[in-house]
């Protein structure tokens, strides 16, 4: 008997799943595996996060059920910090949730805004959990593609008129996984007219809004005149902080869409254990320097990585935020045929770029989030590979 859903059967392939097998098998026979393809951060969580934590942890009242919106603590630290950081201001108790982790408040804000049949629209190549979860929610996804010449920004130009017309909502994503692209708030100036002209939702995805690089400061697309009237934007302490295992994360903007969320959620969880909350309001609360110190050591993984790249001929244009190098395939290779190799010859995992849509053919990320020993060998092996095949 197969218990499986049709919705469950049918999900696109995930090609995570082949590649994380195939690294099992190699790893029990003995091969030294070095994983670039991660997007989870090495770095430690701050310790003033931890001390935090433990200190909530000991309090008998915190083991309680968390209000379904989350604490009040953490929703003030959420809005003071777009106060702050982006000049805006959001009414904690009507304009920020408490998520476990951005990515199943995107999941279900899917499920809590669409009906079966509608369409959502994602940037091409993108994140492929905007594309799964919009198939379990029973929807149709059509594709926003994004401009390689111009850091990956969308291009609305190229994309028909009837593409926006049956699209109920557009997701963003900026700083972008996987390409890194960049954005300055013009692009989501665009996005917010054409939601208006069309009636449609916008959800941004900001999980590396504070993953920068140099000087820039990546937007936020509550900084657009009337963003609120039509998106709201999560992000997640898993990036920033060093938090990927906390499941901490919100949603802020739009009050219809955020409670149309929360009603998904009351209804499937209790939000987050009341002390991960409060530390993760202490985080937000902080002066971000252990932030600025995380880039810094990202900068430099950065620095090393492109320059290997470049005497391999593979020339990248250098990001300006997330932890992800997205380059050309060598000429001869497709995407998997080049991860595959990479993997199997070199020990060395990257992830092809059609994992992340039918754009990203022709390119493969890398994963700055390992240590540098590590990064260093990973980039040796790969140097070796293509000089010596």
């Amino acid at each position: 008997m197969d218990f499986h859903s049709e919705r469950v059967q049918t999900l696109p392939p995930y090609i995570f799943s082949r590649v994380y097998k195939r690294k099992k098998e190699l790893e029990e026979s003995g091969m030294d595996i070095i994983d670039l393809g991660i997007g989870a951060p090495d770095l430690p969580t701050p310790t003033f996060v931890i001390d935090e934590l433990v200190k909530e942890a000991y309090k008998s009242s915190n083991h309680r059920y968390s209000p379904y919106s989350g604490s009040q603590e953490f929703r003030e630290a959420v809005a003071h910090f777009y106060e702050k950081h982006y000049g805006v201001t959001l009414n904690p108790d009507e304009e920020v949730l408490t998520l476990i982790g951005s990515k199943e408040g995107i999941a279900n804000l899917i499920s809590a805004v669409i009906n079966p049949t509608e369409t959502v629209m994602v940037p091409d190549p993108g994140y492929p959990v905007y594309e799964s979860a919009i198939h379990l929610a029973g929807g149709q996804t059509t594709y926003l593609p994004l401009e390689a010449e111009k850091d990956f920004q969308p291009n609305f130009q190229q994309t028909p008129k009837t593409d926006y017309e049956k699209s109920k909502l557009l997701i963003l994503n900026y700083p972008n996984n996987p390409t890194a692209g960049t954005v300055e708030v013009d692009v989501f100036e665009k996005a917010v007219s054409l939601a208006r002209k069309y009636q449609f939702a916008i959800a941004h995805d900001a999980a590396y809004d504070l993953v920068t690089f140099g000087d820039y400061r990546a937007p936020s697309l509550l900084e657009v005149s009337g963003a609120k009237e039509i998106g709201v934007e999560f992000g997640s302490l898993s990036k920033s902080f060093n938090m990927t295992g906390w499941r901490i994360g919100y949603v802020v903007g739009n009050r219809d869409l955020i409670q149309a969320l929360s009603i998904v959620k009351s209804n499937t969880d209790t939000s987050q254990f009341l002390p991960i909350q409060k530390a993760g309001a202490k985080a937000l609360l902080s002066d971000l320097s252990t932030v600025s110190e995380n880039n810094q050591v990202y900068e430099g993984r950065l620095d090393f990585v492109m320059s290997v790249l470049e005497e391999m001929g593979i020339h990248v244009k250098r990001p300006r935020g997330t932890f992800f190098v997205w380059a050309k395939v060598p000429e001869g290779w497709s995407s998997m045929e080049f991860s595959s190799e990479l993997l199997e010859k070199a020990g060395v995992i990257v992830t092809p770029g059609n994992a992340f849509g039918k754009s990203g053919e022709g390119y493969f990320r890398i994963s700055l989030s390992v240590p540098n020993e590590r990064l260093n060998e990973a980039m040796s092996r790969m140097k070796y590979l293509l000089t010596n095949d």
